[in-house]
């Protein structure tokens, strides 16, 4: 089988658990389909490389969140709107995470929280992932782990969300 066909079967395959990723890091359904679209233009040209990996998806997400933590740094000093003029794409897969009432304030915290903040909670809470496998994705300390992951709980309870755990599993 090809590298393109193999390439083309992994897209199909996880394509929509990828959105959803990126959907989850970024807070709007817009960055999502751009980080999806760079990440895998980006593993594109070293799928040879990546598909002899044993984990395929697990190289697509972390260049995601390093895409993702990439974008936020040079973005700092933009003014995102709230409204946008184009209708969301409709994924309802993300009805698990997004449908109660927990979970709207949920992501209207992580809203509040800066980038790498968020990038933390979501590689912990959403992606189950440990420690070294966050500093790993991220490219960051053990130390800046647990530092960005307690002042984003402490950010996120002052917001109201009692348990993440709950909304995010």
């Amino acid at each position: 089988m090809g590298d393109d066909r193999l390439f083309a079967d992994f897209v199909r395959d996880r394509g929509a658990a990828l959105y959803r990723y990126g959907f989850l890091l970024t807070g709007n359904h817009h960055d999502a389909d751009d980080l999806v679209q760079e990440a895998l233009i980006k593993v594109r040209s070293r799928w040879t490389r990546v598909v002899r990996q044993d984990d395929p998806t697990g190289y697509v997400r972390t260049t995601m969140a390093r895409l993702h933590v990439s974008w936020w740094r040079r973005r700092r000093r933009e003014v995102p709107s709230a409204a946008l003029p184009e209708e969301p794409v409709v994924d309802r897969e993300l009805d698990r995470v997004e449908g109660s009432a927990q979970a709207a304030r949920v992501w209207a915290a992580l809203a509040l929280l800066p980038p790498g903040q968020r990038a933390v909670v979501v590689l912990r809470y959403y992606e189950h992932l440990s420690d070294p496998e966050i500093c790993a994705v991220l490219g960051i300390s053990r130390g800046t782990v647990r530092s960005q992951v307690a002042r984003a709980l402490d950010k996120l309870r002052a917001a109201g969300v009692a348990k993440l755990e709950e909304v995010t599993s």
